[in-house]
């Protein structure tokens, strides 16, 4: 794809239904560059973490602010990327606030609960939903039998839902769940690696555990506009904007993972895991 913005249809379809796919957003080279390096990266294990959830089985994640002139940070600030971002977020400075690289395991790998990422970001501080953005990169297949993504179509348009604990998750009050299901069309988000979703911060979404012999990895990125200013968030990255780099530099530059420099998230850190 090239780093244009997207159509109005595209842009009608996010609004409506509260999420977007688009195919091939990544060549089967760019991915295998970013798979490759997810799976060796040193600093990426050493800072991954764990999230249980109410049977017990866990997903590990690494969640990092700042990006960097690593291949991962020239992903997020390339500019088909941060386009995209720009057209379903509109008019601002588009900001990074911080990405993360999900990691479910084969058998092992445990579910999300329903939940919407502004049910997090809420607690947070952050005071306008509109204003941000999450976009999940597929770095290998996901399919219903690996856990993938599942959304409420159209449910962000109900505003913020309460979220409590479930297992060490924040997840959205399941009363309010129960009664979007009876009204929103339930959608499997199957991927193949390339493959980006683009999803509102208000949407209810849920993932089963990985039941399969396959790992499903994802990269998930999430994005700010400048005005947006949390009170609690202490990370600056998510009101500086973003240093947009050309497509090109993921392949033309040399392949580079994180660094043990690198602004990593700290479980014990997590303000979602504090604040009621």
């Amino acid at each position: 794809m090239t780093a244009t913005n997207l159509t109005p249809a595209q842009k009608s379809q996010y609004e409506q239904d509260g999420y977007l796919i688009i195919n091939n957003f990544l060549n089967k080279e760019e991915v295998a560059l970013l798979y490759g390096l997810a799976v060796e990266d040193a600093q990426l294990r050493k800072n991954a973490f764990e999230f249980k959830d109410q049977s017990g089985k866990h997903t590990k994640l690494t969640l990092w602010f700042t990006p960097g002139d690593d291949t991962f940070g020239l992903l997020t600030r390339s500019e088909r990327l941060v386009h995209a971002a720009q057209s379903l977020l509109g008019e601002g400075e588009v900001c990074h606030f911080h990405s993360k690289l999900m990691q479910k395991e084969p058998e092992v790998g445990g579910a999300w609960e329903w939940h919407q990422d502004y049910g997090y970001w809420y607690k947070n501080g952050f005071l306008y939903p509109d204003a941000m953005l999450s976009v999940m990169l597929a770095l290998t297949e996901a399919t219903k039998l690996n856990g993938c993504l599942q959304v409420l179509k159209g449910s962000h348009k109900m505003g913020r839902f309460e979220h409590n604990f479930a297992g060490e998750q924040q997840g959205a009050d399941m009363a309010f769940v129960e009664e979007a299901i009876k009204l929103c069309e339930r959608v499997h988000v199957e991927l193949a690696p390339g493959d980006v979703l683009f999803f509102h911060p208000n949407l209810l979404h849920m993932s089963e555990a990985n039941l399969s012999d396959k790992p499903r990895w994802s990269l998930i990125s999430a994005y700010n506009l400048s005005f947006n200013v949390p009170f609690r968030e202490k990370n600056t990255s998510c009101i500086t904007p973003v240093k947009v780099v050309p497509d090109t530099a993921i392949l033309e530059r040399e392949p580079v993972g994180l660094s043990a420099q690198t602004d990593f998230l700290n479980k014990e850190d997590e303000i979602t895991l504090k604040v009621k």
